[in-house]
Parts: C-alpha cells; sequence; structure tokens
C-alpha cells in the first residue's frame, strides 16, 4: 500500500490548510484528515450501545469524514468500567447498527475500537467475580479518577497461560466479524493506553518467560497474532491498529521505546493492514502535554500504510504535521468531542468550544455528550 504525502498540490481552496484536503486511504475516499479518535464515554448502560449515542455520532459526521468509535469490549472479561459498549453478543451488534447507519446516511466512515482492558479491572466487572486476566500478575496501584475525589482501584490479575492466549485472540476475531455485521466499514485494535495488548507489548509489565515475554519479538507476538487473525476475518483493508509506544499509561512503560514502535511499524507491513495510529511521544499522561525529544518519523517512514498521529494536536500543529509529511492524517479526541462541527470551526479559523473534563465520563446521555454547541454562520 503507497503512501499518499500531502504534496501541496491538492485541495482546491484549502491549499493553506493541508487537513482540509481529500486522502485516499486504500478503498475509502476522505473528504478531509480529521479524524474523530476513539473516545471513551461511559453512556452504553449494561454494556448495550443506547439511542443516544446516533445523536452525538452523527453530530460528528461529516460527507467523507473518518470516525472511530469508543473502544468496545470483545467479551465480558474484558471489561474495566462501567457502561462501556461490547461487541460480543446478538443484542450488542443490534444496538450498533442505527448508530453506523446515522453515520453512514451523512457519507461517514466508521471504524469500530474493539478492546480488552486486561488488568486494568477488578473482580466486580468479571463474570462470578473472577480475577481479571494480564500478561502478568503483578497488580495496578489505585488510579485518581478525573473528578479528584474518587479512586479506581485494580483487582490483583491472573497471568494468561500460553494455551489460554489462543482463545482471546480468537476473542478478537469474533469482535471483529461481529462489527462488520454491525456495519462498521472496518475496526482499530487497540493495543495502547495500558490495555491488554499493550501489557504483553511493554517490558515493564510484562514479565514472562515463555514465548510471549522477554525478547522485543516474544512481547509483541500476541498483538502481531491479533492484527494477523482479525486481517483474515475481515480483510487487511479493514484493519487499523492504535498505539503508544511512548505513554506511560496505567503503569505501562517501556525500556526503549523507539525500538518497540520501530519493530511493530515494521512487522505490521507483512499483514498489509489499512492504517496504524500512534499516540505523540509528549503525551506521557493521559491529560497534558510534555516537552519531549522523541518522536514518531522512524515509524511513520517505516510503516507502509496510512499513518494517523494523535495526542493533543491543535489546527496549526495539525497542518504543519500533514504539510511536512509527517502524518496522513490527525485524529483529534478532546476537541471533537466539545466541538461536533471541528472541521468546519478548523476551515474558518473559528474560535473553539472549551470541553469540561468533569462531564467527559458522566452517565448523563445529554450533558457533556450531545449539548456541546455548532458553530452560527451565515453560511
Amino acid at each position: 500500500m503507497s503512501k499518499q504525502a500531502y504534496m501541496g498540490t491538492t485541495g482546491g481552496k484549502y491549499l493553506d490548510q493541508p487537513l482540509l484536503t481529500p486522502y485516499k486511504m486504500g478503498n475509502f475516499e476522505l473528504s478531509h484528515r480529521i479524524v474523530l479518535a476513539p473516545l471513551t464515554r461511559q453512556r452504553s448502560y449494561h454494556n448495550i450501545p443506547q439511542p443516544h449515542a446516533i445523536l452525538y455520532y452523527s453530530q460528528r459526521t461529516t460527507e467523507g469524514g473518518f470516525l472511530i468509535s469508543e473502544a468496545a469490549a470483545i467479551s465480558e472479561n474484558s471489561l474495566g468500567y462501567s457502561d462501556i459498549p461490547g461487541m460480543w453478543t446478538k443484542e450488542q451488534v443490534e444496538a450498533w447498527k442505527p448508530i453506523v447507519d446515522a453515520v453512514h446516511a451523512k457519507g461517514g466512515i466508521f471504524f469500530c475500537q474493539i478492546w480488552h482492558g486486561g488488568r486494568v479491572s477488578n473482580e466486580e466487572f468479571q463474570p462470578n467475580g473472577v480475577s481479571p486476566i494480564s500478561s502478568t500478575d503483578k497488580p495496578l496501584a489505585p488510579l485518581l479518577l478525573p473528578n479528584r475525589a474518587d479512586s479506581a482501584r485494580f483487582s490483583k490479575p491472573r497471568r494468561l497461560q500460553v494455551d489460554e492466549i489462543p482463545q482471546v485472540v480468537d476473542q478478537f476475531r469474533i469482535a471483529a466479524r461481529n462489527a462488520i455485521e454491525a456495519g462498521f466499514d472496518g475496526v482499530e485494535i487497540h493495543g495502547a493506553h495500558g490495555y491488554l495488548i499493550e501489557q504483553f507489548l511493554k517490558d515493564q509489565v510484562n514479565d514472562r518467560t515463555d514465548k510471549y515475554g522477554g525478547s522485543l519479538a516474544n512481547r509483541c507476538r500476541f498483538a502481531l497474532e491479533i492484527v494477523e487473525a482479525v486481517a483474515i476475518e475481515i480483510g487487511s483493508d479493514r484493519v487499523g491498529i492504535r498505539l503508544s509506544p511512548f505513554a506511560n499509561y496505567m503503569e505501562a512503560g517501556d525500556s526503549n521505546p523507539t525500538a518497540l514502535g520501530l519493530y511493530m511499524a515494521e512487522a505490521l507491513n507483512k499483514y498489509e493492514i489499512l492504517y496504524c495510529s500512534m499516540v505523540e511521544p509528549r503525551m506521557i499522561t493521559v491529560e497534558e502535554k510534555e516537552e519531549c525529544n522523541d518522536s514518531l518519523l522512524p515509524m511513520r517512514k517505516a510503516f507502509r500504510g496510512t499513518f494517523i498521529v494523535a495526542g493533543g494536536y491543535d489546527r496549526e500543529e495539525g497542518n504543519q504535521a500533514i504539510a511536512d509529511n509527517q502524518t496522513d492524517l490527525v485524529a483529534y479526541g478532546r476537541l471533537f468531542l466539545a466541538n461536533p462541527d471541528l472541521p468546519k470551526r478548523f476551515q474558518l479559523q473559528a474560535p473553539l468550544n472549551k470541553y469540561d473534563r468533569e462531564t467527559f465520563y458522566t452517565s448523563d446521555p445529554v450533558i457533556g455528550y450531545t449539548d456541546y454547541p455548532f458553530l452560527v454562520t451565515n453560511e
């Protein structure tokens, strides 16, 4: 799959704003390069996608725009938070269909992010109160929640046995198949942010001595087995993956993140998947950018599919990244959450709504979800 770099020769009147120029991503014709990043919203009651998500996603859809859904759990033991949507039952698949239809009705391209929390969980989220699974049996320390008043606690995980790992790989495969049945155009495998896949990738967490631990190749084996299984099931041209080699979310750091990111970027080429999305090194924590000398450029050069960057970009930085051929697309999270018409605001260089972190994960079907105002213009 060849790269399509922004060369300043396409896009008509938006040549001064590379973010607004067209891009061909495999079989998908994108009208602009602003991607809705996958954003956990915790409003899928009892793990069933809800009708209010129809409005939420359709608000953020433009003709030819690319959207990635919030993380959908692949099995009942993959949950780590309340009210996360699932993709393992027929009822969940049916509930996703009108949401996907609403995005398609407005001409959007919609991928479903599929996810397993691993040790980022506790027994109350697990069937029959069993221990969450992981690459390790090392527990996580309690985590301060966004309200700054409460803490999430995590149960001691159970180390997956080698003969159990194919079952988890198969759960990802089935979830991908279910996503296609629900109408999604493809899936993004969540291999970032300290969740199960990254618990295998990162040497701060992975303390295994079998074929899934130790060397870089062994630690990446689980992720690549999932990529292969999903690509075979639904077609490699419908598969993306998100990685965060430089991040240290959920105590999942690595001693050589550049080597990890480069190994994965090169290894993914074998499967000819559609895209790789990577979180910028400056996003060491979830909330704030930090000064950093590391770069995703080696991974961008190594990966032969579409490359997407994410992590604290504003309009100017996104335009510059594409103009400098550092990426093909830019994923926006918090800005897109608070500005459902983000591409229009970028086009007009209009002021942006400020996001309210306090309502990111509330269970309200409207507040902090579908009530952010659209730009009022005379157009």
